[in-house]
């Protein structure tokens, strides 16, 4: 087994069949259900116990700032304008104009339609630029018609892809369906040069019923190539949960022993206080360990998340408490 890797940026490259199970949908099948159960007891106890830490003041600070830093940005609405998403990407630029030591966040995620526009305005901040894709949020769409959006969206500049599995195909044990479908976007992130975008696999755990389907399509997305695994749309409820979120991170914490692969994660949807962000950073902490506390390796799909931060960021900057009018409406 490889030693396992100190942290560093994704890898450009994806694997082939980095655990040689690929190789029939027998041996994929025999694999996946191979894996450990869950004990849902067990994970749900664990992360209620994870949720009851307090963390110090001086800890807190930090967290706060590590937080902003690894928040995607987020609108994924039929009435997006090109006018929001330039307010938004000043925003995820400068989260808050009053403080110039606030970092900026990890990026902005918009529709491929927007990806231009979001990229523009950005400019050569940092902030990256993500899209969801592969026919967000169903996912049901001919893969030619999937892999034409992913194209799409890095032809304009995305950094990053949100893609979405097919999850009526993972449901009914269709698991090579799944599997060639991340294999083949992940082809599409492909750039001259090496600069390809990466890539980030959603499962839409609040569709996959079990905490043994959580981890199955972790594993199986980890395999394909992703980046990033990723939990929701943010369009079914339920969404991120923490125990759902544990789950995963067990799965890329045991990938990487396996490996020497590093995968990140990235709950999102319903996450929306800095009370929550807390308990999801012990969370990664305690679980994956702490090469992860990075945004390179975790992040939050939010939009009203970030405004929380950054008021309590101001109460711990001046002493009060300020009002919600103290910050953007995004």
């Amino acid at each position: 087994m490889a030693a396992p890797p100190t942290a560093a940026t994704p890898s450009s490259v994806a694997p082939t069949d980095p655990l040689g199970v690929a190789g029939s949908d027998a041996s994929l099948r025999r694999f996946l259900h191979g894996l450990p159960g869950v004990d849902q007891v067990g994970v749900e106890s664990r992360a209620a116990g994870l949720a009851t830490r307090s963390i110090k003041t001086t800890a807190k600070a930090y967290a706060l700032d590590l937080a902003v830093s690894m928040v995607d940005l987020t609108t994924l609405e039929g009435a997006d304008t090109p006018g929001k998403v330039r307010a938004l990407s000043a925003k995820a630029v400068r989260p808050d104009p009053t403080d110039a030591s606030c970092p900026a966040a990890a990026a902005v995620c918009v529709y491929p339609d927007l990806v231009a526009t979001a990229k523009q305005a950005l400019g050569s901040s940092g902030v990256k630029v993500a899209s969801v894709a592969t026919a967000f949020p169903s996912g049901r769409a001919a893969l030619d018609l999937k892999l034409a959006d992913v194209a799409n969206a890095v032809a304009d500049g995305a950094d990053e892809i949100d893609m979405v599995i097919d999850r009526g195909a993972f449901l009914v044990g269709d698991y090579r369906r799944v599997l060639d479908e991340i294999v083949a976007v992940r082809e599409v992130c492909a750039r001259p040069g090496g600069h390809d975008a990466h890539l980030k696999v959603i499962l839409e755990t609040g569709e996959l019923a079990t905490y043994d389907n959580v981890r199955r399509a972790s594993w199986l997305a980890m395999t394909g190539g992703a980046d990033f695994i990723k939990t929701s749309t943010g369009k079914v409820q339920p969404a991120a949960t923490l125990p759902v979120t544990l789950v995963m991170l067990e799965a890329v914490r045991d990938f990487r022993r396996a490996t020497g692969r590093m995968i990140g994660v990235k709950p999102a949807g319903g996450i929306r206080t800095t009370k929550d962000a807390i308990k999801y950073l012990v969370t990664v902490n305690e679980v994956a360990g702490p090469d992860w506390l990075d945004p390179d390796w975790f992040r939050f799909g939010a939009s009203s998340l970030l405004n929380d931060l950054l008021l309590q960021r101001q109460k711990m900057r001046t002493g009060h408490y300020s009002g919600p009018d103290h910050v953007t409406l995004d």
